[in-house]
Parts: structure tokens; C-alpha cells; sequence
């Protein structure tokens, strides 16, 4: 492979991984602030609740959306499609019904949290990540799957069980995506492997 070539597929990798770096960093940190705002507001009302909640679905459904679209290189594009429209239409969902009972609102999150799970668990598998972190991308879809699960078997739990399962979900979910898009450089690595190797197999 040439200098030139060589450069230009590191500027390409680059680009994806910054955009992929962005998007999970700015999930992670939503998922955070969610985790921050139960804990620092433990008698949070219903009312408020919901519209945290749809406010976080949205802006991480658009955010997906927006680094779905913008990188289309990456593997995995359709899934991250899923999750994030998954995303925009929980946010909508929420909004357009503010007075929603507390178990309705706990079966959205569920469901949320299943399909975000699932679309983790592909990314794991077909995003160039080393493999720390994509096994830790896999784990934490696993457990957004089974914190899913555990809101459609127990949703009459207590109140505050409830928000502590919830926060405590969203800081493992947000501090494992921050994780993985601090280490950008091992992704860079990754995906300039990717690039290179079909054009360097082409020029043997």
C-alpha cells in the first residue's frame, strides 16, 4: 500500500471514528445524567419523571440517528437505524402522553432498554472494537436486555426500588459507553486494519 493510500484510509478511519466516539460518548454521558438527576432527586414525582425520561430517549434516539447517518461505513448501520428511531418514538411516545401510570411508563422503559440491549449486542459482534471492548459493549447489552426483562416481571415493585434499579442501570450503561469511546485509539487501530487489509490483499 502507498504512502497516499495508507494516509487516506487513516483520514477515512479517523473520521468514522470520531463520529462513533461522539455517539457513544454523548449517550454515555446522557445515560448519566439520567442516573445523576434520580439520585440527586430521589422523590422525584411521576410527572417529572416522564419527562426525563422521554427527554433522554429522544435526545439519544436523535443523537443515534445523526451518527447513523453520518457514518454509513461502519458496520452495523442498520441497527444503530433501529435503536435510535426505537429511541426518537419512546421520546414522542412519552411526551404525547405526560399522565401515563406508573406501570405504563416502567413497560416503555423496558422495552426500551430490550431494544437498546439487542442493538448493543449486534454492535458488539460487527463493529471493528478490539476485544475488550467489544466484549464490554456485549456485556453491557446483555444487561440492558435483562434490566428490560426485569421491568415487564416485576412492575409493581416499590417505588424506590424501582428508580434505584433505574439508576443504577443507566450509570453502568452510560460509564461502559464512555469506556469504550475513551479508547478511541485502540478503535482507530481497528478500523485502519479494516481498510487496509482488502487493499493490501489486492496488491500482493
Amino acid at each position: 500500500m502507498t504512502t497516499t493510500t495508507f494516509d487516506q484510509v487513516r483520514k477515512t478511519a479517523k473520521t468514522q471514528v470520531t463520529k462513533l466516539r461522539w455517539a457513544l460518548g454523548l449517550n454515555g454521558a446522557l445515560s448519566v445524567a439520567l442516573a445523576a438527576t434520580i439520585v440527586v432527586w430521589p422523590s422525584i414525582s411521576l410527572y417529572a419523571l416522564v419527562l426525563v425520561f422521554g427527554a433522554y430517549a429522544l435526545a439519544g434516539g436523535v443523537l443515534g440517528l445523526v451518527s447513523a447517518i453520518g457514518s454509513p461505513d461502519l458496520p452495523g448501520r442498520g441497527w444503530r437505524f433501529v435503536g435510535s428511531i426505537a429511541g426518537i418514538a419512546v421520546g414522542v411516545l412519552v411526551f404525547a402522553n405526560t399522565e401515563m401510570s406508573a406501570v405504563a411508563l416502567l413497560y416503555v422503559i423496558g422495552a426500551y432498554a430490550i431494544v437498546l440491549g439487542a442493538v448493543a449486542i449486534r454492535g458488539a459482534f460487527v463493529l471493528p472494537l478490539p476485544g475488550t471492548d467489544s466484549a464490554l459493549l456485549g456485556l453491557t447489552g446483555a444487561i440492558s436486555v435483562l434490566f428490560g426483562i426485569v421491568m415487564f416481571v416485576e412492575p409493581g415493585a416499590g417505588a424506590v426500588a424501582v428508580l434505584a434499579l433505574i439508576a443504577a442501570y443507566a450509570l453502568i450503561v452510560g460509564l461502559a459507553e464512555l469506556t469504550v469511546a475513551i479508547g478511541g485509539k485502540r478503535i482507530l487501530r481497528s478500523l485502519e486494519q479494516r481498510y487496509a487489509s482488502p487493499s493490501t490483499e489486492g496488491s500482493r
